[in-house]
């Protein structure tokens, strides 16, 4: 029995118990009252819906749930973004669902709202999936509009990227179920079918309210922009619906009647479960993220029956490089190993930092599985290049462009998964958010910042130390360390996985084992979108 291994394993469950319950609380949107509410209105809640939509006993993840975490406290908060996003199966076919969460200020738009609507644009735009749209919402978050309406990630992108979709033949469906007022009137429309539910749906661009005051007429809601104007008067919608779950089950007859799809011909043979017990992740996992491990124990729990083929495996050692199979289909992974090692010049490496002969290997990695039509997964753990007069003189700063050149120019499908660390420009060679990942993921104690928080705080109070003397103030020791507590409990709440995931800088935080099903579907997806670009890594320094 090892010991430490144990004590490894059960300090990372806890630290995913912790997600687990935040999460439980976010899924109750805007309270237990409120769902009620919409309950006795005869409305299902937007988890109800999505739930109903999908085929039953089938997989699902959800995109974004932490969306708005801890956000707009001020405004009574907005627990995921105030709309839920998952990609799941309807009818036996991929596809995303995207419904507006009404129990949360009745599904008002506020800015982490249009960010995560725009993500799931972006998702169904570069995998070509179908998207359904669940609407219920009462448009803009007015004490807000000026971080939603105008700008070009704004509200308005949205209705942009409804047009894009449809002259690329992106299926879009939509079923109004509740409100659906101004701007946001132009969402159903603009997808290719257009369902109401009778009593509970209305589209307007202005309110009765609104109306009265604007022209003076006076009007009910159900008169200006119900079920039954919309379907016989005004031709905006296509069909009638007599509650939530007929307009559900008209998506699932639509859904049931797509053709079949163009592949990008990504390599899947029958699925082996790993050899490695998936849940030793847990074990394996340092719970300092200072801490060296052999990432090389991760991988054989991730890949099927633990086997990959190393590539360069005695060259550039502080990043992994193998391909492998993850639930059948054929993976090309670069990954940051953790532990000590010792290069051919008999030098050691420290784990998780990335030297320029692991560059220089993992831009030829990435070349080849472009050039094999492989999808990339990245595992990051990574505190960020070497530095020193030894790396500046070697030429680090080049061969690090080199490598992300390689991943910015890369046209095969990407997946990242931050295992530990993702810190400055490691985030960013080992393809962060800015990198176009088709998902990217973090496990529960991941940690996202320019630098470690011991490292910034330090560097932070300096600062400020080195301020306050040159103002004529005398600090003393106890007080330089009130001022790095202090630096370094902020900073250190910035660092963690729930501060990224609430402003999307990764669509979710998830069980270490479900990364799996996270890549198989994520790949799945990629390929109903075929390889148009070529593969061209620009100018580079060599």
């Amino acid at each position: 029995m090892d010991l430490e291994f144990n004590k490894r394993e059960d300090k990372n469950k806890l630290k995913l118990a912790e997600i687990n319950r935040l999460l439980a609380e976010i899924k109750k949107g805007g309270g237990e009252k409120r769902l009620q509410k919409q309950r006795d209105e005869g409305k299902l809640t937007a988890r109800e819906r999505i739930e109903y939509l999908l085929d039953k006993n089938s997989e699902s993840i959800e995109i974004g749930a932490f969306a708005g975490f801890e956000m707009y406290e001020e405004q009574g908060g907005c627990p995921s973004g105030g709309v839920v996003v998952v990609m799941g199966y309807v009818s036996g076919k991929q596809c995303l669902v995207v419904a507006n969460d009404a129990s949360v200020k009745a599904g008002a738009w506020f800015p982490i709202t249009a960010k995560k609507n725009l993500r799931a644009q972006e998702i169904s735009m570069e995998n070509k999936l179908p998207i359904i749209y669940l609407v219920d919402s009462a448009g803009v978050f007015l004490p807000m509009q000026d971080e939603i309406f105008p700008d070009k990630e704004h509200f308005g992108r949205i209705f942009r990227n409804n047009a894009k979709m449809s002259s690329m033949g992106i299926i879009q469906i939509s079923a109004v179920m509740g409100s659906c007022v101004a701007g946001g009137a132009y969402l159903p429309i603009m997808s290719d079918e257009a369902m109401i539910v009778d009593q509970t749906g209305s589209i307007f661009l202005a309110g009765s309210y609104l109306v009265k005051a604007a022209i003076g007429e006076t009007i009910d809601n159900e008169t200006l922009g119900g079920a039954t104007t919309h379907c016989e008067i005004s031709g905006v919608t296509d069909y009638k619906a007599k509650d939530d779950k007929d307009a559900l089950d008209r998506i699932k007859n639509i859904m049931k009647s797509i053709g079949g799809y163009e592949k990008a011909g990504f390599d899947r043979i029958e699925s082996a479960p790993p050899k490695e017990k998936i849940e030793d992740i847990f074990g394996h996992m340092p719970v300092s993220r200072a801490d060296q491990y052999d990432t090389f124990n991760i991988i054989k729990c991730l890949v099927d029956n633990s086997e990959f083929e190393e590539y360069k495996g005695d060259y550039g050692k502080s990043i992994i490089c193998a391909t492998a199979r993850i639930d059948g289909w054929s993976v090309g992974i670069v990954a940051n190993q953790r532990k000590l090692v010792k290069n051919g010049k008999g030098e050691m490496q420290f784990g998780g930092v990335i030297y320029s002969d692991s560059a220089d290997k993992a831009t030829r990695f990435i070349a080849n599985c472009n050039q094999r039509k492989i999808p990339l997964i990245f595992l990051q753990d990574v505190t960020g290049f070497m530095v020193g007069s030894k790396s500046e003189h070697g030429g680090i700063i080049k061969d690090g462009a080199k490598m992300v050149n390689a991943v910015s120019n890369s046209v095969v499908p990407k997946f990242t998964v931050i295992t530990g660390n993702s810190y400055g420009a490691g985030n960013y060679a080992m393809c962060g958010k800015a990198y176009d990942p088709r998902l990217i993921v973090a496990w529960p104690w991941a940690e996202l910042a320019v630098m470690g928080g011991a490292q910034a705080a330090k560097v932070l109070a300096q600062i400020q130390t080195s301020t306050l003397k040159k103002q004529g103030k005398e600090i003393s020791e106890k007080e330089h360390q009130e001022i790095l507590d202090s630096i370094a409990k902020k900073y250190q709440k910035q660092t963690e996985p729930t501060y990224a995931a609430a402003r999307l800088w990764t669509d979710a935080i998830i069980d270490p084992v479900d990364t799996r099903k996270w890549i198989s579907m994520g790949i799945e997806a990629a390929n109903h979108a075929p390889i148009t670009e070529k593969f061209n890594l620009g100018v580079i320094q060599v």
